[in-house]
């Protein structure tokens, strides 16, 4: 019997692996003189922010499935992550509008933003206004959190 020998999955793609590489990245930079201010990206990082641009402007992806709302605000979130400006990113995508009344959403958005933590920005561009995220408590914690990074 000749024990067959499993390959290790492939951890790349990884959310721990992608967080491993961005962050040594800004300490590179930071530490080898460049200055986390440098506005150029590197080749596979220049590609993802544009393809996510393009993304958001034919509102597929990939050139296929449609995009999603939660799609939408990942995309959004992810290119102001990579110093995307929203004016850039507003002017390639179409804001929806919501058709749903806003007392509906109010939990809907308090849960949705417990477990991404998404900035408070990016949910313009699904159709959420001020009001929603005030009641769903999303601009209160931005505020403290903005304050609490501040402090340090």
């Amino acid at each position: 019997m000749a024990a067959t020998k499993s390959r290790p999955k492939n951890r790349r793609g990884s959310p721990e692996a992608i967080e491993k590489r961005r962050v040594a990245r800004v300490f590179n930079d930071v530490l080898g003189g460049h200055g986390s201010s440098s506005t150029k990206l590197d080749g596979r990082t220049e590609k993802r922010r544009q393809r996510l641009l393009k993304e958001l402007e034919a509102g597929k992806a990939r050139g296929t499935r449609e995009l999603k709302p939660l799609d939408i605000l990942q995309r959004v979130q992810e290119l102001m992550d990579l110093g995307e400006p929203l004016s850039s990113i507003r002017k390639v995508t179409k804001v929806r509008k919501s058709v749903i009344p806003p007392e509906a959403l109010v939990d809907l958005i308090e849960r949705l933003q417990k477990a991404y933590s998404f900035r408070p920005e990016v949910y313009r561009f699904v159709g959420i206004g001020e009001d929603v995220l005030r009641l769903a408590g999303v601009l209160e914690n931005a505020g403290k959190r903005a304050r609490a990074r501040a402090k340090i």
